[in-house]
């Protein structure tokens, strides 16, 4: 995301605490292409509320807390899934939900309009802010709230349902192509040569949406939920909103970890988790001197060094999540599950978070009958990391909100002055330098304490007793890894 911002706007810089925006002044060519690759981090530690150390030394110590409590006071397994929740009446009836659908058509359409008919300088033409800012930082707050929105707000979905489509029953694949999605996307944002260039998000969502509307049709409109990686992005952010679906249909106010715990195992959940993970923190290091250096200076030049160092760092969050849950299995005796019995599935129902049925805006929704393949019963290596894929979904939640609090808070002003043309400047004292510095901090170390609560309970409920505080360790290791990545992208940013 960084990459983008430095080349759409224009002005006198703008010194953030978080080094949200650089602007295209006139530099020389290094110094301006090391401009185009700021990143979000907190920027210099005189800006933050509280010294390195001190960040470090809470962040550990409510990772270690949490564990020992959970360890001493949480013997078994607490959260209900699809069955947990207080029934609510809110409106959801067909008016609203094609509301909905119309708004989304609508905002694609305005979106093309500007990405066809609007100038080519991206100083003037808003579509990257658009994509970029209001569509991928916008779905991270509304889906918190909301649950998974982008189900009755994707174009693509509406479309393919004005056409004739059908629902042909469970798609294949499970979430493997949203994981593609995302790190094209990804790739698209952050490395791609020129991604504030209204034509590079004109292709590729035309090829996108071209790709799934002809899936969707020789799949069924099952495809998109879990396909569709804008679809996949809001409904796993969407299962920490407080609204969601039992596995009856009702819409209820819930636990949201009991809206995590509801997510079924399947293939590709493990690869899009990690492809957030890995690419946000991409985003986060992509800044930094040596990094800059080697992308101007080196031998393979710009575009292949930032897409090997992408993969890399997908491939490295990967690589950790799988040696430690198979680390954890083995501690468990993962081929012992408690009591004898088959390893427990998650009640998902129609609260599937793909699928659809959670959150304010979905409706009962296919529970995806392919959920058990290479879930149920499976406990060993590769059945093993998806059991657990749920809790990197907070970890991946925290990042997000860290890395992408003030673009949207500040960056989104200029959305919607682009978009409007009026006549106005962005403010970008909206937010001071210490309540981002706090946003971020403390997003990613309750990130990650959730992600301790949520394996913890995966864990007393898979394991035997005597060993099911053991079978942690390995997954405590996993979210100090992470946190300390986490807050070292910050800090040196």
């Amino acid at each position: 995301m960084t990459g983008i911002l430095a080349h759409v706007t224009a002005g006198p810089p703008i010194n953030h605490a978080d080094g949200v925006l650089a602007h295209a002044v006139a530099l020389p060519p290094a110094r301006h292409a090391a401009a185009g690759i700021l990143a979000h981090g907190v920027g210099s530690r005189h800006d933050l509320p509280i010294p390195l150390f001190y960040a470090f030394a809470g962040a550990f110590a409510a990772l270690f807390v949490s564990f020992l409590g959970l360890a001493l006071l949480w013997a078994d397994s607490r959260f209900r899934g699809g069955t947990a929740g207080r029934p609510v009446r809110l409106p959801e009836g067909a008016r609203t939900r094609w509301a909905l659908r119309i708004i989304g058509l609508a905002g694609a359409a305005f979106t093309a309009a500007w990405m066809l008919l609007g100038p080519g300088d991206p100083g003037r033409n808003p579509a990257a802010h658009l994509v970029y800012v209001v569509l991928w930082t916008g779905l991270i707050p509304a889906s918190l709230l909301l649950g998974p929105v982008w189900r009755l707000l994707n174009p693509l979905r509406t479309i393919h349902l004005l056409l004739g489509g059908r629902d042909r029953g469970p798609a294949p694949f499970g979430y493997r192509p949203a994981a593609l999605g995302l790190t094209a996307f990804a790739w698209m944002e952050l490395v791609s040569p020129a991604p504030a260039a209204p034509a590079t998000p004109a292709v590729f969502l035309t090829l996108y949406g071209a790709a799934h509307l002809a899936a969707a049709f020789r799949y069924g409109t099952r495809w998109f939920d879990r396909a569709d990686a804008f679809e996949v992005y809001s409904a796993l952010i969407g299962r920490l909103s407080p609204l969601g679906r039992r596995d009856d249909g009702r819409l209820v106010l819930r636990n949201p970890l009991d809206g995590l715990d509801g997510l079924r195992p399947a293939p590709g959940l493990v690869a899009v988790v990690c492809v957030l993970l890995g690419t946000t923190g991409y985003d986060g290091f992509s800044d930094s001197p040596w990094w800059v250096n080697l992308l101007q200076t080196g031998p393979l030049g710009r575009t292949v060094t930032g897409t090997l160092g992408l993969l890399t760092a997908i491939g490295l969050v990967a690589a950790l999540y799988r040696a430690c849950t198979a680390a954890a299995g083995l501690i468990g005796r993962a081929g012992r599950v408690r009591n004898g019995a088959a390893v427990p599935v998650p009640s998902g129902g129609a609260g599937d978070a793909a699928g659809g049925g959670d959150g304010a805006t979905g409706r009962n929704g296919a529970t995806g009958g392919e959920d058990a393949a290479g879930g149920v019963g499976v406990t060993g290596g590769r059945g093993m990391a998806r059991m657990f894929a749920h809790s990197l979904v907070p970890v991946a939640v925290g990042y997000l909100i860290a890395h992408y609090f003030s673009l949207l808070v500040i960056e989104g002003q200029r959305a919607v002055i682009l978009s409007f043309g009026l006549d106005r400047t962005v403010d970008p004292d909206v937010v001071g330098p210490g309540a981002i510095a706090s946003v971020q901090v403390l997003a990613i170390v309750i990130g990650h304490v959730l992600g301790v609560v949520t394996a913890h309970d995966r864990s007393v409920r898979l394991f035997p007793p005597d060993r099911a505080v053991a079978g942690q360790i390995p997954l405590l290791v996993l979210m100090v890894c992470y946190t300390v990545g986490g807050l070292i992208l910050l800090f040196a940013a």
